[in-house]
């Protein structure tokens, strides 16, 4: 196991966000963690489409496990955090978390996998963004 720092990304909740009483909709924290995953990326030097430029790969969202502890809510300041916590060949892991303040609303763990941009078979993560992430 190698844990890593905690990256936070700012997400304020829309009303497309939200069900019609002004919930944040289940689905839409994975969008949340989504966009931490991508600016957490973009803070090492890369961007998704520059991974299929530069390395002809990307990674791909294996598997999800989200925990729902309280709602958010329409007009929430949020933040979103990623955390590489283990890393193999071509997975990567990163637990991440969805808090308004001091209180945790929702959890999870994200399995991701690099695959070839022309196969979408697993590959080896470049040796390049692995330097970034100081692993």
């Amino acid at each position: 196991m190698n844990e890593h720092q905690v990256f936070n990304w700012p997400v304020r909740v829309y009303f497309q966000d939200t069900d019609a009483g002004g919930v944040v909709y289940h689905a839409s924290y994975v969008n949340f963690m989504e966009r931490a995953r991508t600016e957490w990326l973009r803070t090492h030097g890369y961007s998704n489409a520059g991974l299929m430029t530069a390395f002809g790969v990307m990674f791909v969202v294996r598997s999800i496990k989200l925990e729902y502890l309280r709602p958010a809510l329409l007009d929430d300041m949020l933040d979103v955090t990623a955390q590489v916590h283990e890393i193999g060949r071509s997975r990567l892991n990163m637990r991440q978390s969805v808090r308004r303040g001091d209180e945790v609303m929702t959890t999870g763990e994200v399995n991701l996998v690099c695959v070839s941009r022309e196969t979408f078979k697993p590959v080896s993560v470049p040796e390049a963004l692995l330097l970034s992430w100081k692993i």
